[in-house]
């Protein structure tokens, strides 16, 4: 459960570093954008990407996100949910990857008819972590 300064951290701070798991054990890093979601964090990544490979595979996952200039951060660590067009139904697809935007960019799509076309063209999956452990510095 996040506090209500981690939450507050979260929302205001987008930029982050996402480390999942090769089938050799081995990290792999990918840099994102993620907003506050639940009692954790989301972002989206298409169907080709190496990290949603890794977390099909394997959820466990750790994602750092931080200010622009990296002095605060927060890291969480657990495992990844993943909603896509092939594990779920058309409203939950839609309306969880609108959410996701809403709260990686802080504001509303200006056409999500447009958005939702796009999605599906993309294969964009969602990528909700819900951390088992948090810790970092903020201030």
């Amino acid at each position: 459960m996040l506090t209500e300064s981690q939450r507050q951290f979260l929302s205001a701070n987008h930029n982050a570093a996402v480390t999942t798991f090769r089938r050799n054990g081995a990290a792999q890093m990918s840099i994102v954008t993620c907003g506050l979601y639940g009692d954790g964090v989301a972002f989206t990544t298409t169907v080709h990407r190496a990290k949603l490979r890794n977390l099909r595979r394997d959820p466990r996952c750790t994602i750092m996100v931080g200010t622009e200039n990296w002095r605060d951060f927060l890291v969480l660590e657990g495992e990844a949910r993943l909603v896509g067009v092939e594990n779920s139904s058309a409203d939950e697809y839609r309306e969880t990857l609108r959410d996701v935007f809403r709260t990686a960019a802080g504001q509303e799509h200006s056409n999500w008819p447009e958005y939702d076309q796009a999605m599906l063209d993309d294969r964009r999956y969602a990528v909700i972590v819900t951390p088992s452990n948090v810790y970092g510095r903020t201030g």
